[in-house]
């Protein structure tokens, strides 16, 4: 008989993976081109070239149980030092390979540092909109996630309201950025006035409070915006990236965390860090994907591809009559529900085999999210779907 909790997990179950379920089987109903499902964040550019051909070289070249064998709980060291090597060269940062942890995707790297931070009854604080599955990672540890209002129109950090939910309890913050679902980029400035809210907050509730920057779209990001680097900005922070989104490699599950020499109480983060990542059943991060990753830390996806959907579905949407959200990152365009209830709206949209994400799952009612990293034909085959909607709305 399964747990009370899961029980609830279960009964609660991730809405886009819900929508990605009923796209399959509206698929076999009406025929797969005939639905539109921009449910899921599944990368459709395909994989650098370099990602298989460094996996063979591997398989072929190097020792068989070196490959396929232990190692430290943090992973190999020599892909560690390659990867803060990379990431000071980048952006001009001090990191040394002790502070680099490989993970199981970010969230895994995000699960290991809640359970190296949490104790039960402990808070975590984020900013609406956010991705849904911070809540159940929270959770995990006994801990409570406290939610701050979104922001609209700007959609960056709502600050104004950050200080009333800093408590006693308060050990971390979440941030996503660029962010899902809206595609926002935090800006320097709102990074530096978080950063000084946090200072006074440390002062008054007498503890360190570590910010968990959540990164995983961070190369993904169009019109010459660049994303802070938080290090510059924050002291007190862990970095959690993945490859899923930069590489096109969801299913791989490799990704890492970055602890700079400043924070505090660096030592006991890193040795907690890898503690946690044996025992939460990570063990390490997949050997081989580590080794690939070393080799391949210099490619790059198409944005280009990305950035050609973003900009032909706005321009279609708001020429419809929908209110977005520009995306200045990520492959999301976040759009204003025409009516109060978006469940509402994302029911009629079925109607049409649109499949839309409603943002209550993220936090922030009266929205859509729409994964626009699918093939450019589909988005154009969606048009008259989106244009039916549009009429029924908008007249």
């Amino acid at each position: 008989m399964i747990s009370k909790s899961m029980e609830q997990l279960v009964k609660g179950n991730s809405v886009i993976r819900a929508l990605f379920e009923e796209g399959k089987e509206m698929a076999r109903e009406v025929g797969a081109e005939n639905v539109y499902d921009f449910s899921l964040g599944n990368p459709s550019v395909p994989a650098p070239e370099a990602v298989r051909t460094s996996m063979k070289k591997i398989l072929d070249e190097k020792n068989t149980l070196y490959v396929h064998g232990y190692m430290s709980n943090a992973g190999y060291e020599e892909v560690r030092e390659a990867v803060a090597k990379s990431l000071n060269e980048r952006f001009g940062t001090d990191f040394e390979w002790p502070g680099i942890l490989m993970t199981v995707g970010a969230a895994g790297g995000l699960n290991v540092v809640l359970r190296t931070l949490l104790d039960p009854g402990d808070e975590v604080v984020c900013f609406a909109p956010f991705f849904g599955e911070y809540t159940n990672y929270v959770h995990n540890y006994q801990a409570q996630l406290v939610v701050v209002p979104p922001n609209p129109p700007s959609f960056q950090p709502n600050l104004d309201m950050l200080q009333d939910r800093i408590t006693q309890r308060t050990k971390a913050i979440i941030i996503n950025n660029p962010n899902n679902p809206t595609g926002v980029v935090y800006t320097a400035e709102t990074l530096d006035r978080l950063e000084r809210i946090l200072k006074e907050a440390e002062t008054r509730i007498g503890h360190s409070i570590y910010v968990i920057s959540d990164e995983p779209y961070r190369e993904l990001v169009y019109d010459g915006v660049e994303v802070p680097f938080i290090t510059k900005h924050i002291r007190n922070c862990i970095i959690g990236y993945s490859f899923s989104k930069s590489l096109s490699l969801p299913g791989e599950r490799i990704g890492y965390l970055a602890v700079p020499k400043a924070i505090d109480d660096y030592q006991g983060l890193i040795e907690g860090l890898a503690i946690a990542n044996r025992v939460l059943g990570f063990v390490n991060a997949p050997s081989l994907q580590q080794l690939m990753i070393k080799e391949c830390l210099n490619e790059k996806t198409d944005v280009a591809a990305y950035d050609k959907n973003r900009k032909f579905l706005y321009k279609s949407l708001t020429d419809m009559g929908f209110e977005c959200v520009k995306p200045e990152g990520a492959f999301y365009l976040f759009v204003k529900s025409p009516v109060e209830d978006e469940k509402a709206f994302v029911e009629e949209a079925k109607k049409q085999h649109l499949l839309l994400v409603p943002a209550s799952s993220f936090g922030c009612p009266g929205y859509v999210r729409i994964a626009y990293c699918v093939a450019y034909d589909m988005i154009e085959r969606s048009m008259p779907a989106f244009k039916a909607l549009a009429e029924k709305y908008f007249g």
